[in-house]
This record gives structure tokens, C-alpha cells and sequence, in this order.
């Protein structure tokens, strides 16, 4: 689950996970999927086609884990934020799935994010805060992969700053697969049965200029 950002990332860890044998859902929407709604019309909305879907998925796919990468639509105060994670681990768990929550990479706030800026710096910390005390839930800090500098070599963002090419969407597929590894009792298959497959031709890519 998450926002276009996930969505770029998405194909890699397809082929990731599915390469070590496991199921693979693409939960992610462009321009939302986030859960929490705030105050802001375009976010509520979005919120509540993310809880829908989401409910819809869990009855359909059956999840074993469900991740959720914070999304640069969680604008809303640190309280409508730990609600909102609090309420997505709940649901985890209440449909027999851990809830992996992930924070984004450091990407470019341009004048569309800057005003929510505030809300985008605390989501990260509310998420960490709403799974402390969850056995079946954990909170993985992604700048262990990416560093905190969206224009640093290595957060690998695309040419806009914000998503990434396919690299980059390997290299997350690969941290990501091995944190779950740890979590999940998953072993995560060899970057070279997957990292050049035909998931690096998706249109994602092409959309955003990559090479």
C-alpha cells in the first residue's frame, strides 16, 4: 500500500517476491492511497477509497502482511496520524496479518508538498509511535537505505526528485525484501533472478523519463 512513490517501487518487489515464492498484491494508488484523511478534501477522499479497497483486498487476497509505506498524502495533525496507523494495524490484525509500516524515501517538496511539510516531517514519528507496543506490527526507517538527502546519489530519485527509476525500485526491493525476510520467516531470492526482468520495461518508468 501507499502513494505513486510505492507505485514505482511496486514492480521490482513483485518480481522480488514472487522470484522467493511468495503472493504479491500492487495495493498502491497515484495521487492518494493514503489512510490518513486530516482536514483537507482531497486527502479525505482519498483516505476513504484507501479503507475500501483495503477492506476489499483483505477479503479477497487473504494477506499474510500487509505494508504500508507513509504515503506523501498523510497530511493531518500527530493525532490523526496515530489514529490512522493505529486503525491500520488494528485492521492487520484483525484480518491474521502483520502490518510492516515503512517510511518513505527523502523525496523533493516542491510547492505542492511544502505547505503540508509539517505534516509529511511528523508522519514518520506517529507511525514508529502507533506500532511500539504492537507484537504483530513493526516500523522500518528507510533512510538506513536512501540516507535523508533526496538529491544525495544514494536516495536514487528520479529526475523529479521524488520517485524512483528502476534502480532505485531494485534497490528498495531488495532492502525491503531481506527486512522481511527477518520479519515475515521469508527468504528472499538472489537480485540476479530478478533485477533485470521484463518488470523494468513497466510504463511507470517510461512516465518518468527513466532510462
Amino acid at each position: 500500500m501507499g502513494d505513486s512513490i510505492a507505485g514505482a517501487q511496486a514492480p521490482a518487489l513483485k518480481a522480488a517476491l514472487e522470484a522467493g515464492g511468495a503472493a504479491f498484491k500492487d495495493a498502491t494508488s497515484d495521487g492518494g492511497g493514503n489512510v490518513v484523511a486530516g482536514d483537507h478534501p482531497v486527502t479525505t477522499m482519498a483516505a476513504k477509497d484507501t479503507w475500501k479497497t483495503l477492506g476489499e483486498n483483505v477479503a479477497a487476497f487473504r494477506p499474510t502482511v500487509i505494508a504500508y509505506q507513509i504515503t506523501t498524502y498523510d497530511w493531518g495533525t500527530p493525532a490523526q496520524q496515530l489514529s490512522a496507523y493505529r486503525k491500520l494495524a488494528r485492521t492487520a490484525g484483525d484480518a491474521g496479518a502483520r502490518l510492516v509500516l515503512v517510511s518513505a524515501p527523502p523525496f523533493k517538496l516542491d510547492e505542492f508538498y511544502r505547505p503540508y511539510e509539517k505534516a509529511i516531517r511528523s508522519a514518520p514519528e506517529m507511525a514508529a509511535k502507533a506500532v511500539k507496543s504492537d507484537t504483530r506490527a513493526r516500523y522500518l526507517d528507510a533512510s538506513e537505505l536512501w540516507g535523508d538527502d533526496y538529491a544525495a546519489a544514494k536516495a536514487q530519485r528520479a529526475k523529479d526528485g521524488i520517485h524512483s527509476c528502476q534502480q532505485g525500485s531494485a534497490a528498495f526491493a531488495t532492502w525491503f525484501g531481506g527486512r522481511l525476510g527477518e520479519l515475515a520467516r521469508f527468504t528472499p531470492a538472489d537480485p540476479a533472478t530478478w533485477a533485470t526482468g521484463r518488470w523494468t520495461g513497466d510504463e511507470r518508468f517510461v512516465k518518468l523519463g527513466c532510462g
